[in-house]
């Protein structure tokens, strides 16, 4: 078996029209015109070459689950962010990157990652 990468990561939301204002408004993704009528409400949205795909539905429980967003600029995220009243973690060293936390409106942890 060959793996050749991630095509998209689900998470429920509990407000679908807060969760795209979050993704497109504010973190400037684009919701895709090809998702099926699956019998429940959602979206799915494009990450850079990636997807998510957002479920309306009851968020889970915060155990430290999440899934992590590549953005250009660490700094000017942040600052969008807590422009936009979100409270976000302080940037720190991670790897060879850095990085900051954030929670979607269904309160699905969101890390932004950066290189270092």
């Amino acid at each position: 078996m060959e793996v050749l990468g991630l095509h998209h990561v689900s998470v429920n939301v509990t407000d679908l029209d807060a969760s795209l204002a979050f993704y497109t408004g504010l973190l400037g993704c684009t919701v895709r015109d090809d998702r099926p009528d699956l019998g429940f409400p959602g979206a799915w949205i494009d990450v850079g070459a990636d997807q998510l795909h957002l479920l309306e539905g009851a968020a889970p429980a915060d155990l430290g689950q999440h899934f992590a967003l590549h953005v250009a600029d660490l700094d000017a995220a942040v600052s969008a962010l807590r422009a936009a009243g979100h409270e976000v973690t302080d940037p720190v060293p991670i790897g060879r990157g850095r990085q900051s936390f954030t929670h979607d409106p269904a309160g699905n942890l969101v890390e932004l990652h950066a290189p270092g």
